[in-house]
């Protein structure tokens, strides 16, 4: 089929689908995901994930790591900095030492083991944002939450670097601390740069004043750090996350009349309708485009196994860690129910890691599942456990 007709009827299915699941308080991933797979090579096989929808899918995947990042307030790790960290650094842990023995234990090697573990290391910040707006929990519990889900982000760049090195020419000891240094340096230069002149300098509220100079100022930053990244040896989508997280720095700024914040907003309402819309839906897609295990190889045991791996690996890293800092039980399982989801990024790492050669279909559609699981149910468990807890307070 031609590339436009293709993507009129992949975008009309999603969009329809999402509007069904949007009843039920399904999450718009699982829409988009299952449109691919529905109407790809898997089930109908009516459209194939050609070179023309890859490149799509790859501009919207950068398009949504800028977003993710523009959406995260860095100051919100702040208020519990060391408790989210902890909470955080514990959950991804633990989810990658389940996630990394179950793929050896059903036969993989130690390369693709450490590639599954890393990847279920992740918390979709989306999700648990989701679930925090809809329910009332404790300011601490919340923010936590927020905290540790952010600090969660930012360990998954350091860990994307990491990944694009396995899929290169490996790592040995030398390679990987060059690999840490650059990683972090490139973080915290350009996080250096933010406090300077994105929450400083008098200079750049010219730029931010007039909406399509910012916008374009954006766009310009975004690709200029992918490029950055890139050379440097790592993932283009670190810079696209970095830029969007450095410009969303703008609300920590002085301000007396709120200008920067309300133009913050603005840009971020404008890039919302045609990223929700078109580029990110487009990228979900293209992941279920892809997904095409041999019928046969498809393993339910595996499925639950590292569906387990991701909601336990959270329940009790995370749990831990809060019981650590005297939060009660309650709020600590809470806490480690919150943290389950996994979404958009988790997609994206292994779109990579099964181009890179990492993974393979198997593992890959396995995967894909376990995220729709896990974005589906997460917000599901957290509301009957404040449910329970209420019912006995």
């Amino acid at each position: 089929m031609d590339f436009l007709p293709s993507l009129a009827i992949l975008l009309v299915t999603a969009k329809s689908i999402e509007w069904l699941f949007e009843k039920a308080e399904v999450h718009p991933i699982i829409a988009h995901v299952l449109t691919g797979i529905l109407l790809g090579p898997f089930a109908l096989g009516v459209i194939r994930p050609t070179e023309q929808l890859g490149v799509l899918a790859d501009f919207g995947l950068i398009m949504m790591m800028l977003y993710m990042g523009l959406t995260s307030n860095f100051s919100a790790i702040a208020q519990n900095t060391r408790k989210a960290v902890v909470v955080a650094s514990l959950g991804v842990a633990f989810s990658f030492a389940l996630g990394f023995l179950t793929v050896l234990y059903f036969g993989w090697g130690v390369t693709t083991a450490v590639f599954i573990g890393i990847t279920l290391g992740n918390t979709a910040i989306e999700v648990t944002s989701g679930v925090l707006a809809k329910e009332r929990v404790r300011r601490e519990v919340s923010s936590i939450l927020m905290g540790a889900a952010f600090a969660d982000d930012i360990m998954a760049v350091y860990l994307i670097g990491i990944i694009t090195a396995l899929a290169g020419d490996g790592l040995n000891a030398l390679s990987f601390g060059i690999l840490t240094v650059k990683i972090f340096a490139f973080i915290g230069a350009t996080l250096l740069v933010s406090e300077y002149v994105f929450k400083r300098a008098r200079w750049f509220y010219s730029i931010v004043r007039d909406l399509n100079v910012f916008f374009t100022f954006t766009l310009i930053l975004t690709f200029t750090l992918a490029i950055i990244a890139q050379w440097a040896g790592l993932n283009q989508i670190i810079g696209a996350y970095l830029a969007g997280l450095t410009i969303s720095r703008l609300r920590e700024r002085k301000d007396p009349l709120v200008v920067t914040r309300i133009k913050l907003n603005e840009l971020i309402e404008d890039l919302q309708v045609v990223l929700t819309e078109f580029f990110i839906p487009l990228f979900f897609i293209y992941v279920g485009l892809m997904f095409n295990p041999p019928v046969r190889g498809i393993r339910p045991t595996l499925i639950v196994a590292l569906y387990l791996a991701a909601v336990l690996g959270k329940l009790l890293g995370c749990g831990l860690g809060s019981r650590l800092f005297g939060l009660s039980g309650r709020d600590s399982i809470l806490i480690g129910i919150g943290m389950g989801g996994r979404g958009s990024l988790e997609l994206a790492i292994l779109t990579f890691g099964l181009g890179a050669g990492l993974i393979d279909q198997v593992l890959f559609a396995s995967f894909i599942v376990v995220s729709m699981l896990t974005a589906l149910t997460t917000p599901l468990f957290f509301k009957a456990y404040l449910k329970r807890m209420k019912a006995k307070a």
